[in-house]
């Protein structure tokens, strides 16, 4: 029975076979209170202030004049905490076998919100090797080791216990760790891992809901760089799972409208022979985005309806598709007359 339930559920083996294989680091000294009520309390309260604080992340130009001193002190203070804690909550990491596994997703929930605030900071560089070991404990998980109990007349053995973060079979658990991976790891062959399981949890709705709960679209624009060329494809192939037709679309299409995300495709869309399948993809993102009046400021903004007109002009007939996108993009845009043409390419 255990096999076939395993067999059902791709993550389940993947975590079964990576405990096995994979070299876990062990707990050094951790001592779990008696009381269990503790962790419960410690849960709610991070609960509290990751929905009412923590998430309260800063969105690119959405402070007015007046307010931006004060939010930034607010920040600043938020940051500075978050500093402190940070290392104190990777330490906390290692005695999660101990507690019940429940318990488990608000302490990641509030290491990942703690991660986002730092984003508009300088305080990255001073915690380059806590975010190290806080990103290879989240993908590796955590093992406690059997120990042999003699306390008792009867020796008894204490079976290992482990949590599971980026390997777990619980989604959310599993979702937010990724996207701990994501902003701390920097290993490619992590990241393009991280990258398959993200990809993977948005072919489903629940892993779309929670990309937009967590707004996970800065996370991605972190990757989105020449510079990362073996995981370039992948941090598009993410984009891209959100743009299949769902409830999750339209969200998700705000959330990209925004400087950003338009700086961001600008300096992608600068990059002298840029492959052509990220073009494609990103051809389809950039078309639906089009489809949104307001956005058409920001094309304009960075210039990508001008570097879109170009690659109009010099793309190759035989590359429909790319056409295809790029004319209806352009159509929307008001840049070209008539009705938007089924194919076009320049010569």
């Amino acid at each position: 029975m255990t096999i076939q339930r395993l067999k059902g559920n791709p993550h389940a083996v993947h975590e079964v076979k990576s405990m096995k294989q994979e070299k876990v680091p062990a707990l050094r000294t951790c001592k779990v209170p008696l009381n269990g009520q503790v962790y419960e309390l410690l849960t709610v309260f991070m609960d509290w202030i990751s929905d009412h604080h923590l998430s309260k992340v800063k969105h690119e130009g959405s402070d007015v004049d007046g307010e931006k001193l004060r939010l930034a002190s607010q920040r600043s203070d938020i940051q500075e905490k978050c500093v402190k804690l940070l290392p104190v909550l990777t330490e906390q990491l290692q005695c999660l076998p101990l507690v019940s596994a429940r318990l488990h997703e608000p302490l990641v929930r509030f290491i990942y919100w703690c991660l986002r605030q730092l984003d508009a900071g300088a305080q990255h560089s001073t915690m380059t090797s806590t975010l190290r070991r806080l990103g290879e404990d989240i993908f590796k998980g955590v093992i406690i080791k059997g120990v042999q109990d003699n306390s008792s007349e009867c020796s008894v053995v204490i079976k290992p216990k482990t949590a599971a973060f980026f390997k777990s079979s619980n989604l959310p658990v599993r979702f937010l760790s990724t996207l701990i991976v994501l902003k701390t790891v920097t290993q490619a062959d992590y990241l393009a891992q991280a990258f398959d399981s993200l990809c993977l949890d948005l072919k489903t709705d629940e892993g779309k809901a929670l990309f937009l709960e967590y707004q996970a679209v800065p996370v991605i624009l972190g990757h989105l760089r020449v510079s990362s060329k073996g995981l370039l494809s992948n941090a598009v192939d993410s984009l891209l799972q959100m743009t299949v037709e769902s409830k999750a679309l339209q969200p998700f299409l705000e959330a990209c409208s925004n400087s950003f995300f338009f700086r961001t495709c600008s300096v992608l869309l600068r990059t002298p022979k840029l492959d052509l399948q990220v073009l494609e993809k990103l051809s389809i993102i950039l078309q639906k985005l089009s489809k949104i009046k307001s956005n058409k400021k920001l094309f304009e903004l960075f210039t990508i309806h001008l570097m879109l007109q170009e690659l109009q002009r010099t793309t190759h007939p035989e590359h429909a598709f790319l056409c295809i996108n790029l004319n209806s993009t352009l159509f929307n845009l008001g840049l070209t007359k008539g009705s938007c043409p089924a194919s076009s390419a320049g010569h």
